[in-house]
């Protein structure tokens, strides 16, 4: 169901996280230094990658990671940082950390016994070779993690000057690019909903990097210095687990900070953490990551029922529940686990966790097609991501859709690869990174 609204006159110009640094604007765009890209949304504004790839076809390089990790890798210049969880032959001591309210018994979790090393990883861009490695910590995660999930699922960040790697339960740590740790934040031990493990990544804006903590403990949001690793400002949130990453917009010339949770969305300032407004209307376990354009906010979920809304950021303060300032709706076919894709004037999302795509009108929420199977997908963890005029969607089994932007559904290519594949791609120029369970393959066509 669609609810519309009239469109106001007069627009808010809104950017995430460091669009408006002009002198910094084509390192981010020629860069691909957080999740999700330069700007959060999925697209890569100077990407043009190649549209058919195999194991045979169009693979400039390919190499074997260590241990095992989702986490989506970062690309600045001609460094590439991974972070992984390498597993050893060592036994550990339980409750080394509080692990706190245990939950998923009869669930597809896996547990460990062995210490892991927690490892930051830089590699050549332009073959593969790991230039430098380097270890974290050295501890036996408490808790569990999802059949499909790893104890390395969040991505790092990278202002061009320092890594930040975080790990989660195993804390924030900040390298420079070569390696050596200046500081580091242990934020405690996470619990969450079904033993399903971690993910939610952090998020880089000016002089701070942003952390939201949602478990079925305590849970807060955290804005660190970038410098020191010390709080700015923390903020308690009555909220239960959660794996989106925050998503900052600038509003008026001013940044927000927006979470997307189970009981409500809601904006901070990203100045002092004062609560700007909030939204009901998400599902349980939200993950998608929120992405805004021409003043417009897309959050939706996917688990336990279906829920989009776009809510018109210049209208939203206080409760906007099912206020004016949402601009539409929509309560099917929405993602579980992949994020949206927000490319022109077209919003693209997945059903759930599988291969079934819509597109809609990204300013009035008319759909332009819906439901369009993309076969032999499997599950899909990882989220869409544009270049240029195409859209690319990747299986967890190793199968590829390449689609074509645009108002009508056309496949331009489908593709396969030996591995197995959750973490997001990442595109830089004419480069593809796709970073599967035992493999880091490097795609370039002509």
């Amino acid at each position: 169901m669609i609810k519309k609204t009239a469109i106001l006159m007069g627009c808010v110009f809104v950017f995430a996280g460091l669009y408006l640094h002009a002198e910094k604007s084509s390192d981010y765009n020629k860069n691909w230094h957080q999740w999700r890209g330069p700007y959060m949304t999925g697209v890569s504004p100077d990407g043009d990658p190649a549209i058919e790839w195999s194991e045979t076809k169009n693979v400039k390089w390919k190499i074997d990671i260590p241990g095992k990790g989702h986490a989506t890798p970062i690309i600045w210049e001609d460094q590439i940082f991974v972070l992984a969880a390498v597993e050893t032959d060592k036994e550990g001591n339980a409750q080394t950390k509080d692990p706190g309210p245990q939950h998923g018994r009869g669930m597809p979790t896996t547990r460990t016994t062995k210490i892991h090393k927690f490892v930051v990883l830089a590699l050549n861009r332009n073959d593969g070779k790991i230039l430098w490695q380097k270890t974290v910590k050295e501890e036996m995660p408490q808790e569990g993690t999802h059949e499909f999930g790893s104890w390395a699922s969040h991505s790092p960040v990278t202002d061009g000057e320092h890594i930040y790697a975080y790990f989660g339960s195993r804390g924030l740590y900040c390298l420079d690019m070569k390696g050596n740790i200046k500081w580091e934040r242990d934020f405690g031990q996470l619990s969450k909903r079904m033993n399903f493990g971690e993910g939610s990544s952090p998020t880089i804006y000016e002089d701070k990097i942003i952390v939201t903590w949602d478990h079925e403990g305590p849970s807060f949001i955290v804005a660190v210095d970038k410098k020191t690793g010390k709080n700015i400002w923390k903020v308690d949130r009555d909220e239960a687990t959660s794996w989106a990453t925050p998503y900052v917009v600038e509003v008026g010339g001013k940044p927000q900070v927006i979470t997307s949770a189970t009981k409500l969305i809601r904006s901070y300032d990203l100045g002092t953490g004062e609560l700007i407004w909030e939204c009901g209307g998400m599902t349980q376990n939200a993950i998608p990551m929120p992405l805004a354009a021409d003043g417009i906010l897309y959050v939706m979920t996917g688990f336990r029922g279906n829920a989009l809304l776009a809510i018109r950021l210049a209208e939203a303060r206080g409760n906007i529940t099912d206020s004016d300032a949402i601009v539409w709706k929509l309560n099917k076919d929405t993602p579980y686990a992949p994020s949206a894709l927000l490319q022109g004037n077209y919003l693209y999302f997945l059903r759930g966790n599988n291969g079934i795509l819509s597109c809609f009108d990204a300013k009035t929420g008319t759909p332009h097609y819906t439901a369009q199977r993309l076969e032999g997908m499997g599950n899909i963890f990882a989220s869409l991501f544009g270049a240029k005029d195409r859209i690319y969607i990747t299986g967890q089994k190793g199968t590829f859709y390449v689609v074509k932007q645009g108002p009508e559904f056309a496949i331009l290519a489908k593709n396969t690869l030996d591995d197995n594949f959750n973490a997001s791609p990442v595109v830089v120029g004419k480069q593809l990174f796709l970073r599967g369970y035992k493999y880091l393959y490097c795609i370039e066509g002509e």
